[in-house]
């Protein structure tokens, strides 16, 4: 963290000194970020390829497919309102599509019963090409600049020593990032650990854009809602689950298909308009954040149906292959900064685990659209894509029968992008804490108490500093929160009050005083280079 005075000091494996690790390079605190990230790079593709060959997220999994019907509208409005894409605006149209469930943390056999966010993947095989809409079910997660997602994992999972789980590693970490708050209510509440797959809801997570036939966008988050209802277990009723049963939900998925008792969720979409929305007290570009539904509503898209399990789990589940980046025209990228980072992450991961040509099996290639590509060679190549006339020609252009590029869309997207390049601070803190007071005072209170008791247990593990400062974290939630929890893990609740605000960071529900860079610097005026002179010098 910044602010230490003491080495040793964190490096790349080039030896340089990492100056900063918290933020990636933007243009600008919610401008996109840039591929000459090489920081981010080495960090994240190193990340990728730390397990061999199973998933170093979401490995326990399960998978079926379906299809999605398009209702043609969003919401009462014509789709086409909004958005080009031919999957979402064709009234009745049925797109062939694949779903892989799973938990985060645990290995490959792990239990479903974990206490962990449930991975929702889903691959759409439209007649423009596959659509990965890649998230979890709970709509939000722990941090927002995917440079630290890796860190993040890594506390996450199991001591490099002891080989466990601990949670003062958790909580270490969770304590430096107050926007993790709000995920950590979710997680520890009965909402981390669902019932079954058929019975969560799914989402995004991050933000997207939706583009019209006129180029016109507007700010996306998409949510499935499942027609089963939501169920969540808590920890005594998940722990007596997992002394009979470590698949219980793979179990309850397969056999409800087999069955002809298929899965079904409506598919929604909340809109805004395109920008920064400075009314908004968080940044709509912001995945630890759920945008309110009684100001941006779900507005119901189509609907998901499951009707078939896959032959050989190995060869669809396993070797499914999903990325964020896969998109389809009318959908498009935010400056969402973890959408970013995990559109890099994402399919060098399956170019790792997978091989470089994992696009060509079956369950990954599209199967709505004819792929011609000059894409060749690699390990374990299935087969030659489909090239031009003259397959002497694997190149492009060429006036000799090789491929052309596709026609361009009547009235492309072209957003505006300045500021100056650097690595930023998150401007809008002050529902860091607000939206997880607000989580924990609309749960139920039977959920409040499962909530408590796993604090409390946590906390009860973790260094007395550690656990502290997180109930000084949980009491600026809700007061309630904070001395329910300190009551549970016998801890002083009046020292933990007493602790300072984080260093560096605003306090509380406040906010910064406008964009600045991670070393506390306020950014530099518009047109300025760094080491001029400012107005106010």
């Amino acid at each position: 963290m910044s602010g230490q005075a003491n080495g040793p000091f964190l490096t790349t494996r080039q030896g340089h000194p990492v100056l900063d690790n918290q933020s990636l390079r933007s243009v600008g605190e919610r401008g996109p970020a840039t591929l000459e990230n090489y920081q981010f790079i080495e960090k994240i593709t190193h990340f990728d390829r730390e397990r061999i060959p199973e998933r170093v997220v979401h490995a326990r999994g399960t998978g079926a497919y379906g299809y999605f019907e398009a209702s043609g509208k969003i919401g009462d409005e014509p789709a086409a309102k909004y958005t080009r894409a031919k999957v979402l605006t064709k009234a009745g149209h049925r797109t062939e599509l694949f779903v892989r469930f799973s938990t985060v943390i645990g290995s490959k056999d792990s239990p479903e019963t974990a206490r962990d966010p449930r991975g929702f993947a889903v691959k759409f095989y439209t007649e423009d090409g596959n659509w990965d809409l890649v998230g979890n079910n709970l709509r939000i997660f722990f941090i927002r600049d995917a440079i630290k997602f890796p860190d993040m994992i890594h506390a996450f999972k199991p001591d490099p020593v002891t080989n466990r789980q601990e949670a003062w590693r958790f909580y270490d970490f969770v304590q430096h990032h107050p926007e993790a708050l709000h995920m950590v209510t979710w997680v520890k509440s009965p909402w981390g650990i669902p019932a079954s797959y058929r019975e969560m809801e799914g989402s995004s997570v991050n933000t997207y854009k939706l583009v019209n036939a006129e180029g016109v966008a507007h700010l996306a988050k998409f949510s499935w809602v499942p027609k089963q209802g939501v169920r969540n277990l808590t920890s005594a009723q998940a722990a007596e689950i997992q002394a009979k049963e470590v698949g219980h939900a793979t179990k309850d998925l397969y056999e409800a298909i087999e069955s002809g008792n298929f899965p079904e969720w409506d598919f929604c979409v909340q809109l805004m308009e395109d920008g920064e929305h400075p009314e908004l007290d968080f940044d709509p570009l912001d995945d630890t954040k759920r945008w309110p539904e009684d100001k941006f509503p779900l507005r119901k898209i189509g609907r998901m149906v499951l009707n078939r399990n896959p032959d050989n789990v190995h060869a669809e589940t396993e070797q499914s292959a999903f990325g964020t980046g896969v998109l389809v025209d009318g959908i498009d990228f935010s400056d969402d900064k973890m959408l970013q980072g995990r559109t890099l992450s994402y399919s060098d991961t399956q170019r790792y685990r997978v091989g470089a040509n994992y696009l060509q099996l079956p369950v990954n290639s599209a199967k709505g659209a004819q792929v011609r590509t000059n894409q060749q060679g690699g390990p374990m190549a299935y087969y030659v894509d489909q090239a031009g006339a003259n397959k002497h020609v694997n190149y492009e252009p060429s006036s000799q029968g090789g491929l052309q590029e596709a026609p361009r869309t009547a009235r492309e997207y072209h957003q505006w992008v300045e500021g100056h390049l650097g690595r930023y601070q998150t401007t809008r803190t002050q529902d860091d804490y607000r939206q997880a007071g607000e989580r924990y005072r609309s749960f139920e209170e039977w959920e409040r108490d499962d909530l408590i008791a796993n604090l409390g247990q946590d906390m009860r593990a973790c260094p007395e500093e550690i656990a502290l400062r997180m109930i000084w974290h949980f009491w600026h939630c809700d007061p309630d929160y904070g001395t329910r929890v300190a009551q549970a893990a016998g801890m002083d609740l009046e020292r933990a009050k007493a602790l300072p605000p984080l260093p560096g960071k605003p306090a509380p529900g406040e906010r910064r005083q406008g964009p600045t860079y991670t070393s506390g610097r306020a950014e530099d005026p518009p047109g300025t280079q760094p080491g001029q002179p400012r107005a106010a010098e």
